[in-house]
Formats: structure tokens, C-alpha cells, sequence
């Protein structure tokens, strides 16, 4: 499992715990994972003063990591239970995969940006994070040499939920992806029932666009 992470500041992360408890994350599995993953660690030195602040923030390349409560919402509704494989497409700085290493046996993770990578792959090892494994390519094609998965979380919006992906979920396995334009979409959660999946909308967002071969055009 992840190794220790560090302190992060206390003040500031206790704060950002309880704006999570008050934007309705009560899974203790989820905040105890924020509390132990120092968000300061995956965000540029520029930007560190805002670590904690539930909000966006740059990262390079045109890129963003999520605010807080949107990692909180995608990890709760998957009900992990710390026994899951799950494969995230869009490692970005590498904060949300971390969290994942908290709450689940094996991570598996795509990024398409090299720099993004490298800068993951470094902090990710630096914290002696054992399972954790990270993949440069196409995330719309997912992994399938690790498939199947009993979570995929998409960290990007798609027109449509891309079908490697849901062919790579397990049986009653669940999927969490943005659908809809470049401007405005749905978090949706797709989960597998045989050769079906059961579509449930969650709420309105708007993620940067899934780029590659069942996603948005390079």
C-alpha cells in the first residue's frame, strides 16, 4: 500500500477537509485519504499558496488539477472499498492517484503529456508509492493488459464514453466520466451489468476535453 506522504500543512488541510464534509464527502475512507495526501506536493510552486482552497488550479501544458471536492465526489461515489484495481485515465500531477493509492489495491494510470508524466512518475516514486503504475499513451484506449478493472475514473470530458473503456470494466464494475460538448457535460456514471451498462447522471461539469482516437480530435 501508498508509504507515508508526509505532513501537509494543518491548518489549511483541516480546513479543506471540513469544506469537504460540508459539500456532503461523509465516506471516512475518502477524507482520511485527503487528510493524509498533501495537496501542496502536486501543485506548481506558483500556485502552492492556494493548495488547499477548493478550487482549479494550473498545472502546465493547459492543463488543471481539480478542485478538491470534485476528486472527493468521484472517489465516494465509486464506494471504494480498498480491495478494487482501477485504472485512471489522466494522471495529470499525480494528486488524484495518490489519493487512489489510499483507497484501493492497485492503481493503473494514463497520461498523454509527457511532461505531465515524468513530473507524476518522479513525486509518485519520491513517496514510495508501491502500487502504483504509470503508463504514457492514449487513455482512451485504457490498459488492457491489466484489464479489467473495477473502477475506471476518467479525469476528462468525452462526447461519448469511449468503448475500450467500458469493455475493460468488470463485471459490476463502474466508470466515472464527463460526456458532452467541450463547453458543458455530465459526470456520468456507466456500470456493468453482462454486455449492458446502467448510465446514471450525476451533475453538470466541465473538465478540459479527452483527447485521442475515442475522444475529442488532437
Amino acid at each position: 500500500m501508498a508509504g507515508d506522504l508526509g505532513p501537509a500543512p494543518r491548518g489549511p488541510r483541516r480546513r479543506l477537509i471540513e469544506t469537504l464534509r460540508a459539500s456532503g464527502i461523509d465516506d471516512p475512507r475518502v477524507l482520511r485519504a485527503f487528510d493524509e495526501v498533501g495537496r501542496h506536493l502536486f501543485v506548481p510552486t506558483g500556485v502552492r499558496h492556494r493548495a488547499y482552497e477548493d478550487a482549479p488550479l494550473p498545472i502546465g501544458m493547459g492543463q488543471t488539477i481539480s478542485q478538491p471536492s470534485i476528486h472527493a465526489r468521484y472517489l465516494q461515489l465509486l464506494r471504494l472499498t480498498g480491495d478494487e484495481r482501477v485504472l485512471e485515465v489522466g494522471t495529470g500531477t499525480g494528486f488524484q492517484t495518490a489519493l487512489l493509492s489510499h483507497l484501493t489495491q492497485q492503481v493503473f494510470s494514463i497520461e498523454r503529456v509527457p511532461a505531465l508524466l515524468d513530473r507524476a512518475r518522479e513525486l509518485l516514486q519520491s513517496l514510495q508509492l508501491r502500487n502504483v503504475s504509470l503508463l504514457l499513451g492514449d487513455g482512451t484506449l485504457g490498459w488492457r493488459e491489466f484489464a479489467p478493472y473495477d473502477a475506471i475514473l476518467v479525469s476528462a470530458a468525452a462526447p461519448e464514453p469511449p468503448q475500450p473503456l467500458l469493455e475493460q470494466l468488470a463485471e459490476g464494475g463502474r466508470m466515472l466520466i464527463p460526456v458532452g460538448s467541450r463547453e458543458d457535460q455530465q459526470l456520468v456514471l456507466y456500470t456493468r451489468r453482462g454486455d449492458e451498462y446502467d448510465r446514471e447522471e450525476i451533475a453538470p461539469v466541465r473538465f478540459v476535453p479527452l483527447l485521442g482516437a475515442h475522444g475529442w480530435e488532437i
